[in-house]
């Protein structure tokens, strides 16, 4: 197939961050093809994840590698290359691989890597080709900017956790770390227009992008309702702030998701509950209406919901073209023939053996991602990288 080892092939990227928002970032290029050279401390053992577990990857005598779930999550495509930036040997090491790099990825402190040299003003004035990202907490400038950033922090700053919850509960972060998650993805977008306009003009530049920035970005039609309104949006549990009824309701014997976004929806909604009267209620009848009076109708909703089973439920508003779904479990989601079928779980082999990931969302036609090795042992690579003369070979 055209394109077969990823429309990135031949880009090259070095690696300097660690946790999740940069290295979810490096791995999405790493899977599009992309040299990935990942810089490791040897001082601490690497990547703060390879110690978050467990679940770790053991090899066939039952000892733990270090290979967690996590750091396996965020970091396949890549070498690691264990090196000491606090050297100045460390150091030329770094500005000998960024020489050959077409990105450099780093989510230091603001300023941190300026007293070893490393920091984009340095580099640029000889590399001034490099497309140099910098991942932050706060960001490169503002007050807050020197404060270090993790993903709970930036939920709770930026305001995602003061809509996440139930109403008369806490605020609630989100299951995942989604702020260093979305925080890749921006990442990865604003690195590939920068290459887009190096490769047109020769001239790199420094993204600057910071955790608690993206966050806010994703507050979308909440973030954008307070702006309008002047309103400050309250936790709604699984409620949609602009949408009734959707909504996870309870069944007979579990649970389902509603998703009712047009009247004519609610019309066949409210037949096969077999409460018909209520598509002609005014209260009830349009979808201003229905947020106007969400408590009146979930009084009336919740009791119906509950005398159906879950799968009743779901094949008769799925056949009435209602929007409607199942709330899975994880062994549930990785046991759908629909996520064999869309290759979203993964098997590759290790050092430690055979590892099972989770898979990339991008179905390209022309230039498909490629797995093309597991994530690494740490330091897995630093003598072939160091030793070579061209370090992004493959």
């Amino acid at each position: 197939m055209a394109g077969s080892e990823g429309p990135l092939k031949g880009v090259k990227v070095l690696d300097l961050s660690r946790i999740l928002a940069g290295p979810t970032c490096t791995q999405l290029l790493g899977d599009l093809g992309a040299t990935v050279i990942k810089i490791e401390n040897p001082a601490t053992g690497g990547d703060d994840t390879r110690q978050w577990g467990p679940p770790y990857v053991e090899d066939t005598d039952g000892n733990r590698s270090d290979l967690s779930a996590y750091f396996m999550a965020a970091n396949r495509n890549k070498k690691s290359v264990a090196i000491d930036i606090t050297t100045s040997e460390g150091q030329s090491e770094i500005r000998r691989l960024a020489s050959h790099a077409d990105i450099l990825i780093e989510n230091f402190k603001p300023g941190g890597l300026a007293k070893y040299g490393l920091d984009y003003e340095t580099l640029s004035k000889d590399l001034p080709g490099l497309v140099y990202c910098s991942i932050s907490g706060y960001g490169q400038t503002g007050p807050n900017s020197a404060k270090p950033g993790y993903d709970l922090m930036a939920q709770g700053y930026g305001g995602i956790m003061s809509l996440t919850g139930e109403p008369e509960g806490a605020p609630m972060k989100v299951g995942v770390g989604i702020a260093d998650v979305m925080c890749g993805m921006y990442a990865s977008v604003g690195i590939l227009a920068a290459l887009r306009h190096r490769d047109l003009t020769g001239e790199g530049q420094q993204i600057d992008l910071a955790l608690v920035d993206a966050q806010i970005a994703w507050l979308i039609n909440e973030g954008v309702n307070y702006l309008t309104s002047g309103s400050v949006p309250q936790r709604r549990g699984n409620g949609h702030p602009n949408i009734v009824p959707y909504d996870v309701y309870e069944t007979a014997d579990g649970h389902v998701i509603l998703a009712v976004g047009n009247d004519s929806q609610f019309r066949r909604f409210c037949g096969y509950i077999g409460l018909p009267e209520l598509a002609d209620d005014p209260r009830f009848a349009t979808n201003p209406a229905r947020l106007q009076n969400r408590d009146a109708l979930n009084v009336v909703l919740r009791p119906a919901m509950q005398k159906v089973d879950t799968s009743s439920a779901i094949n008769a508003l799925e056949e009435l073209k209602v929007p409607v779904g199942p709330v899975q479990s994880l062994d549930q989601v990785f046991g759908t023939e629909q996520v064999a079928a869309r290759q979203m779980q993964i098997a590759m082999q290790a050092d430690p053996g055979e590892v099972q990931l989770i898979g990339n969302p991008l179905k390209l036609s022309r230039t498909p991602v490629t797995y093309r090795t597991a994530p690494p042992g740490f330091g897995a690579d630093t003598r072939a990288v160091l030793d070579a003369e061209n370090p992004f070979e493959d």
